[in-house]
Order: C-alpha cells, then structure tokens, then sequence
C-alpha cells in the first residue's frame, strides 16, 4: 500500500495525480555517477541479448550514458514518435492513477536513483528501472499501444472486476519480465530484466528457468515472485501478436480465472509450449495448483 500521508509530508507539492516535479537540476554528481554506471554496464551486455525495438528506442531518445535523462526533453521526442509522455512520481503510484496515467499515454517514473551501494538491487523501482527500463519500448507503436490498452483495461478491472490480481500477473510477465522469439533467437524486451545485467545474462542462458510460449489464460493464472530471478518466463512471437491476443474484453475471462487453479511460477503443465534450445516442444509434467 502507499501511504498518502507520508509521502504529502515529504513531497508537499505532489499534485492529485500523484506526479511531482522532476527537479532534474537537484541530482548531483553521485546521483549521475550511478546512472552512468547502471547505463555503461547495460549497454555492455544488451546488443547481443534484447531485442531490436528496445535497443533503437534508446537510440531514438537519444539516451546518454553521462547524465540521467531530461523527462521534459525526453518527452518532447517520444511524443512526436507515438504520442507519450513521461512524468514524475515519488514512487509507487496507486492502482487508480498507474492506469489512469497509461491510458493517457503517461508512464510515470520514480524521480529517485538508487544508491552506489543498491546497483543491483533496489525494492522500489527508481529512475533507472523505470527510465532506462521502461521508456525505450514505449517508442515502439505496437507496443506503445499495448502500454495504453492495458492501462485503459486496469481501469474496467478496477471499477468491473475484482481481476486485478490476474491483470497484474500479464504485466509482470509482458512488460516487467517478457521474452520474445526472433528468427535470431530469444530477445529480451522486460524492463525488469533489461535494467538487471545479472538476469539479461539468467534469462537467455541459464538452463534454470522454463521459457514457455504466450497462453494469456496460463499468464494470469500464474504467480510471480518478485525477491529472486524468475522461475518461468513467458515468450511472445511479436509485439503485434501479443496486442491482438489482449486488445479484447476481458469479461468472460475474468469469470474463468474467478474458479479454477492458480499456478506456482515453476510450474510446467502438460499443455505448456516450452522453448527448449533454439526450439520448442510440447513438454509435459506434473504440477500443482496453488
């Protein structure tokens, strides 16, 4: 839960939306320094593992690895590629203003950076995560799409549906932690693991977790864990095929996930398409329904 109080007691100009002022000019020389770290070591291990679409939206911004970015510049040009913003938060936003702000095709970012001694892990997400991570993709127009279609359906599961345990569940595993398949291989496009190098490296070569191809019903019928790697991860053929299979209504699902089982994150099901090598296979096993 975010508190309301705390934050208005420290962010006394926080406006309704929840968004504040950047204050770009207030970071100084260590707040930079760890931008410049995250970004270079990044930028070392992610052309040969994301995909295409993140790697050129970093270049269509214009991304420097010297300075963390000018939301208001940054914005200017995302807006002429596919019509967002990107604004300032204090951290966590609350359901009702996440989806509001994504269905106005706002995505909004943690004004904060982490500290020199958190470059791997921090437990809110900050203006590297959410920058670096997020902004990239969304100067992809599918995907950009995607970004408010979902944000416009939180908002039906907020005030139709008490769905909003599954909706989180696609998120996770799209825009937080998604793989995709390219003629060239498995691609990363998840912020949460292209803003990680540990798992850019973990979710493409280790043999640990199960890469099991898109099934919307089986994402959001399955749970995630968020203090360690992932034990699946969930494989789309493109951008475009992932929008066509969510840009639905989602009523009748919602009824289905309302009963029935809930899946652990390792788990494999006898009808899982898995990767498996450069290939995939039907692999079949026992699992456990939570």
């Amino acid at each position: 839960m975010v508190d309301l109080d705390a934050l208005r007691q420290k962010h006394p100009e926080i406006r309704d939306d929840f968004t504040i002022d950047q204050h770009w000019e207030r970071y100084g020389v260590e707040e930079h320094g760890v931008w410049k770290t995250l970004f270079k070591r990044q930028m070392e291990v992610l052309p040969r593992r994301a995909c295409a679409e993140f790697l050129e939206g970093v270049q269509k911004l214009g991304l420097e690895p010297d300075h963390i970015p000018q939301f208001e510049r940054a914005s200017d040009t995302l807006e002429k590629l596919t019509g967002w913003r990107v604004v300032a938060v204090p951290s966590l936003v609350p359901d009702d203003n996440f989806f509001t702000h994504l269905a106005a095709r706002r995505f909004p970012v943690g004004q904060f950076i982490r500290r020199p001694d958190q470059l791997d892990y921090i437990e809110e997400p900050d203006v590297f995560h959410d920058f670096f991570g997020h902004v990239p993709m969304l100067a992809h127009p599918v995907f950009a799409d995607y970004m408010e279609a979902y944000g416009k359906g939180g908002l039906r599961a907020l005030t139709q549906f008490n769905a909003l345990k599954n909706l989180a569940r696609l998120y996770w595993y799209t825009v937080e932690f998604g793989l995709i398949a390219k003629p060239e291989g498995l691609r990363i496009f998840g912020s949460g693991i292209v803003s990680s190098r540990a798992e850019s490296i973990y979710a493409l070569e280790s043999p640990s977790p199960n890469r099991i191809f898109f099934d919307l019903e089986r994402v959001m019928r399955t749970e995630y864990r968020i203090d360690d790697f992932q034990e699946s991860y969930f494989v789309i053929s493109s951008f475009e095929a992932l929008m066509e299979e969510t840009y639905k209504d989602f009523g009748a699902l919602y009824k289905r996930l309302a009963t029935g089982p809930s899946y652990r994150p390792g788990d494999i099901l006898p009808s899982d398409h898995v990767h498996t090598s450069g290939t995939h296979t039907y692999v079949g096993g026992s699992h456990a329904a939570a």
